[in-house]
């Protein structure tokens, strides 16, 4: 290849079927293949998850399934797979399946989160950042900036997500830097003039995206794909934590001994939903700290837990030191290390902003912490509790919940905990 951006650049043609049918049984579920005309030409997705993989998109068009009396979501709730041409506001490089799936996953999210303006910068099919915030608070606009601030750096280049109009105050902070995507419900005035100045910027309107809560009571048929061809079918997570009262209390017995954990305050309860509300869209292994609505770090795909908490604060303390940098340089903590070699009053800051980030352990003081499983030792605990974390939601089950209830009683000031009841791994 002369030129290696070349396949970045290419649309693959694909030679999927228009239509493609899955039968169930005595069901037949039928989806129809989706594909735009964009400036007189036919195009369908730009490629899949790499260049040289052809990848075709369909929705669900007919039929219903219903299995073991829950009824599964059907045709015409459609989000990603239903958008048409008239929803594709601008095509930007045109759209591959990296771009779709990440907004997907946001929508995943977003269905948890209607309660408050809420936004999402997914990136790799995870979350980098996430807020809400009140109308009174700031709104979609205050969302949108401390989800970035909350990563700035694994921002760059992924897919803004929401469940409000998109204001001004967001387009603004999206033309100030680089993202691959933008989908809202809506756009108030003025808005595309300033989104549509980023030419490769795609930009989706999802009516759907501002009704995702009549969709968060209904699972869809998830479908795994294995490499020897086979398939895994399974019926979709749903959270089953949708307000304060569906948590359930921390107790353990051990030894005719019974342990209870601190219940969360008000805030930290509105900040427990918040965060395990995320965590449905986040690859497990994973651990998410959050406060005041907005994540503080996510750490995602590790193999244990202990490993997972310990990788979400190292997240933390770069994020912070991160924030001080741009603010005070306009350069990333890794521009400033770097410049920092050669100029001995940029390596003096560069070691202040760091000790600074250690100081405040990295802003996690005052958050909560969950966990997309429950937790085998107290290790990952301890090792939360020790960087200021006030509070707990995890699963339980463990065959250690009373040491780990232990831990959390035992820290000073004492820590809550809650149990979901349920585990949210996400493979």
């Amino acid at each position: 290849m002369s030129n290696l951006k070349d396949m970045y650049r290419t649309i693959n043609a694909d030679s999927f079927p228009e239509d493609l049918k899955i039968v169930l049984g005595q069901t037949e579920l039928v989806y129809k293949k989706r594909s735009w005309t964009i400036g007189g030409e036919t195009k369908g997705l730009r490629y899949g998850e790499n260049p040289d993989q052809p990848a075709a998109l369909y929705e669900f068009t007919a039929g219903e399934l219903e299995l073991d009396g829950i009824r599964y979501r059907g045709p015409g709730q459609g989000l990603v797979s239903a958008l048409n041409e008239e929803h594709m506001l601008q095509a930007g490089k045109h759209p591959g399946k990296t771009n779709f799936t990440d907004v997907d996953n946001g929508a995943n999210i977003l269905q948890y989160l209607s309660a408050k303006p809420a936004a999402l910068i997914i990136k790799h099919n995870n979350p980098c950042g996430a807020a809400w915030a009140d109308h009174a608070e700031g709104g979609l606009g205050l969302a949108l900036q401390k989800a970035y601030e909350s990563d700035r750096i694994a921002s760059f280049g992924g897919a803004v997500v929401v469940n409000a109009p998109f204001t001004l105050e967001a387009a603004e902070l999206v033309n100030s830097s680089y993202f691959e995507v933008v989908a809202a419900p809506e756009f108030e005035e003025g808005v595309l003039d300033i989104l549509t100045k980023r030419k490769n910027l795609r930009i989706l309107r999802i009516p759907g995206l501002a009704r995702l809560n009549e969709l968060a009571e209904y699972s869809w048929l998830d479908i795994k794909s294995l490499m020897d061809g086979g398939i895994i079918i399974q019926k979709s997570f749903l959270s089953r934590i949708r307000s304060v009262a569906d948590f359930l209390p921390a107790k353990a017995e051990k030894d005719g001994n019974v342990v209870i954990a601190r219940a969360p305050t008000a805030q930290e309860a509105d900040d427990l939903i918040f965060a395990w509300s995320v965590e449905a869209g986040v690859t497990s292994n994973s651990i998410v700290f959050a406060k005041n609505g907005a994540t503080v770090a996510i750490g995602a795909g590790e193999q244990d837990r202990v490993g997972c908490v310990e990788l979400s604060i190292h997240k933390a303390y770069t994020k912070f030191a991160d924030t001080l940098s741009f603010k005070e340089f306009g350069q990333s903590i890794y521009e400033l290390k770097r410049a920092a070699l050669n100029d001995t009053a940029l390596r003096s800051r560069y070691e202040d902003i760091i000790a600074a980030a250690r100081e405040a352990h990295g802003g996690l003081p005052g958050s909560v912490m969950v966990s997309d499983g429950f937790f085998p030792f107290r290790d990952g605990v301890d090792t939360a509790i020790a960087e200021g974390i006030v509070a707990i939601a995890q699963p339980g089950g463990s065959l250690r919940d009373f040491e780990v209830i232990e831990a959390v009683n035992e820290a000073s000031p004492q820590v809550s905990m809650v149990f979901t009841g349920q585990r949210s791994f996400k493979h």
